[in-house]
Formats: C-alpha cells, structure tokens, sequence
C-alpha cells in the first residue's frame, strides 16, 4: 500500500463499528489464506503482499480491541 492508501484505509477503519471492523477481518483472514494457497500452488504471489495482508489483519484487530475496551469501560 502507499503512503496516502494507508492514511485513507486507517480513516475508513477507524470510522467502521464493531460489527463492520469483524466483517474486514474475516475478509482479509480469506485473502491471507487464498495467498497462502496461491503459493502452496506455485502461483507465485508478490511477496510483500503477505507482509500487507499481515499487518492489515494486526490493524484492523487493535481498532476491535480499542474499541471493546472502550465500550467494557464505558458500562
């Protein structure tokens, strides 16, 4: 991803609700298993995507997270 592609990806993540931010994750759990299996079958994906995939996944997981600490604190 680039520079302004991240900025604009962190601004629609971090203005999703819980449920919206769950359906991402699940989405970019399947992208991450569908280059697992594209490698596994020689397809040969670019490499840095893993890397993308991977701290996509970590993003998307830390806004959850902040975001049921903050509701768990709110009650």
């Amino acid at each position: 991803m680039k520079i302004g592609q991240l900025k604009q990806y962190r601004e629609k993540l971090a203005k999703s609700s819980e449920a919206e931010l769950a359906d991402e994750l699940v989405k970019l759990r399947k992208e991450q298993f569908s280059l697992r299996m594209q490698r596994a079958t020689g397809q040969n994906p670019k490499p840095d995507q893993f890397g993308t995939a991977r701290r996509n996944i970590a993003r998307v997981k830390t806004l959850l997270r902040k975001q049921r600490t903050a509701t768990a604190g709110g009650k």
